[in-house]
């Protein structure tokens, strides 16, 4: 399995934040507009949360505050786990499914560099797969007996 640096490398797109002193609505409509789950809280260039349409839809929605009025400091899961480009994704995808995260922001000497989910650990599983069926093929077809 691949690094976390390889999984951003598939992705594209910049990184989607707001400020901790955004309203909730802010966080949504750039969740809306990015066709993503969770947006960055990043104050002054320094990672200070995470706010995920779940934490909107909970903590404002159900308790029946306004997304207008209410600041994604209130929303947002402070000093969120994050994870280094070097890391493996085996052990980001098993933090991930042993403390219930879709979302791990990855910081490289304290600089956010982007965010992997669940959904890209997923996607470099395909990825290797469809390369180890690739070779496969290629071994039955030409180098393997009787090829």
């Amino acid at each position: 399995m691949s690094t976390v640096k390889s999984a951003l490398a598939h992705k594209s797109g910049a990184l989607i934040h707001v400020r901790s002193t955004d309203m909730v609505v802010e966080a949504l409509r750039k969740m809306r507009d990015n066709r993503v789950r969770s947006v960055l809280v990043i104050d002054d260039e320094v990672l200070v949360g995470i706010v995920t349409q779940g934490d909107c839809a909970i903590k404002v929605l159900l308790p029946g505050l306004d997304a207008k009025r209410t600041p994604v400091s209130q929303v947002m899961t402070s000093k969120p786990v994050t994870v280094k480009p070097d890391d493996r994704l085996q052990g980001c995808m098993a933090m991930m499914a042993a403390r219930g995260f879709r979302h791990l922001p990855v910081l490289d000497a304290g600089k956010v560099v982007g965010v992997i989910s669940i959904g890209d650990v997923v996607k470099d599983i395909i990825r290797d797969l469809e390369h180890n069926v690739d070779d496969l093929m290629g071994y039955i077809m030409k180098d393997g007996p009787g090829g």
